[in-house]
Formats: C-alpha cells, structure tokens, sequence
C-alpha cells in the first residue's frame, strides 16, 4: 500500500513476501515509536552552526535521535515519516522543543556562550497544522525562562508552499513572540521568489546539494552564488548547510555568507560534547581578548 501510495493515484504494485515482511516491520516500529518517550529512548544531538570567518560556534541544530532497545540507533529517516503520519510528532515535537530550550537555558547560564547564542528546532508540516503552535513555543519559553530571541524554529521550504497564506499567519505569530524564523533547505522547494520576499522569516539555510557545488567550476558555481546573493537581496540571513571542505569555506566567505554547518566543523553530537565544545571555545576568545 505503502509504495502504490508512493508512486501516486492509479498506480497499483504487485505484493510480494519482502513488501508484507517490510509492512510488518514497520507496523511494529510504529508500535514502539508510541512508548519511545515515556521510556525515554529519545535523546537529543546538536550540531553547531558557525562563524565562518574564525569556526566559533554562533548556535546549534537540535536534532532527534532514537535509541531503540533492540534495534540500537534508528536512523531519523526511518522513524520521523512514521511519527509524521500517526501524529506522534506533535507531543514529540513539543518534546524536543522543551528538551532543546532546557538545554540553551543551561548553555546560557554557564557563561560560556558568545552573545547572541541560539538553537535551532525543526518544526514539522504536521506540527503547523495540529494549531496551537505559538501557545506550545510561548509556554515552553515561559517554562524554561528562555530569551525568545535565543531559539530558532525551523521549516522547510516545501512545507511553506503547501498553504503559504496560512503558513505566513502562523510564522508571524511565533515572531511576534521574539523567535526568529528559518526556512530550512533552502532551494528544494518551488517558492515563487516574490512571495519568498514576503514571508515573515529572517534566516535561510541554503541546502547541502547547492553548498556542494560552490567550489565547482561553471554552472554549479554560479548557480550557488546566485542563491547565497538572492538571500542577501532579501535581507535574510545565510546559513550554508553541509560543508565538508575547507575550500567551501573559503567560497562561501568570498560570496558574503556568513555562517555555515556541516561534517567539517562537527558531526550532530550529545549535550554533553557540546558543554566541553562551548568551554574551550571560551577560553580561546578569553585568550584573544585584548588585554587592558
């Protein structure tokens, strides 16, 4: 059923034992994905966004993992479509937002963040349409004394398209709490870019697949620096997603962006790594501090 939906109406796909062992499989990951947080068998990563010019963390991307019991780590791919589905992604979305800000309010209060420190959350297509998504950010801010102006709240471009005008709505209520808005994968999407320029955001994440082709020659080159100036037109803020070469960083800083994350700074890592990534970055700025 699952891959006849997949290749859309009227089509139809023949069952066989490796589809109905597949259906089973992920009818039972289902199940367990039901108890996952009251076992708490979820946790977060983070991955640090940074400054280009001196690789100083300037935020992080929480980032959902799932550590099954028998299974080991399920991959988000696997688990995050089936939470979409069910709707399990509502109250684990709250979940994450509550368990993000919890940690950026200790980050915070440690003293070892620079100014203007963040975290970035993904809020899901399933998340905007349940209603109620400025009250849920408003009360986990409340509850865990966060600075709105601390948290980031991520959506995708293709998630924007699907009802821009409501979806417009929405995202200003969350900023007129103080957060502030990112389009996420940036370019994957079919945004019309006069309406783009009329959405209430104020970051975009450009997508790894044009990131890539920054330090090609020609067209892939072009193509990039087309879109990190087209976010510069529009007076957001760019945020390169995916880097993985020192040469990419070095393209990227001569087109204007500013900020980027990817396997080259850090994999997604546990809280914990993050506390000692944060307490060396504050040495080093406290050692390069001029001395009165």
């Amino acid at each position: 059923m699952y891959a006849a939906k997949a290749k859309g109406r009227g089509s139809y796909e023949v069952f066989v034992p490796e589809m109905r062992d597949a259906a089973k499989e992920r009818l039972t990951l289902k199940a367990d994905l039901e108890h996952a947080l009251e076992r708490e068998e979820l946790f977060l990563a983070y991955q640090p966004i940074v400054e280009l010019d001196n690789g100083f963390v300037s935020g992080v991307e929480a980032l959902i993992r799932w550590q099954h019991p028998n299974r080991g780590l399920v991959r988000p791919d696997e688990f995050i479509p089936l939470a979409e589905e069910s709707g399990l992604i509502v109250p684990i979305g709250e979940w994450v937002l509550l368990q993000a800000t919890q940690d950026a309010r200790r980050w915070l209060d440690s003293g070892a963040v620079a100014d203007g420190f963040y975290v970035s959350v993904n809020i899901s297509a399933r998340q905007i349409d349940a209603g109620g998504l400025p009250e849920t950010v408003d009360r986990v801010l409340r509850r865990t004394n966060l600075p709105a102006s601390a948290l980031v709240l991520e959506v995708t471009e293709s998630v924007l398209m699907v009802d821009p005008d409501s979806t417009a709505v929405i995202l200003e209520s969350l900023r007129d709490l103080g957060v502030r808005v990112a389009i996420d994968d940036f370019g994957t999407g079919y945004s019309s870019l006069s309406y783009l320029g009329r959405l209430p955001i104020d970051l975009v994440k450009i997508d790894r697949s044009f990131v890539s082709g920054v330090g090609a020659q020609d067209r892939d080159k072009e193509l990039a620096a087309i879109i990190v100036q087209l976010v510069g037109v529009l007076n957001f803020q760019a945020i390169a997603e995916g880097i993985q070469e020192i040469e990419q960083v070095h393209d990227l800083q001569a087109l204007g962006c500013a900020l980027g994350q990817g396997y080259y700074f850090s994999r997604p890592v546990t809280a914990d790594r993050i506390d000692v990534l944060l307490e060396a970055e504050s040495r080093e700025r406290g050692s390069k501090a001029p001395q009165r």
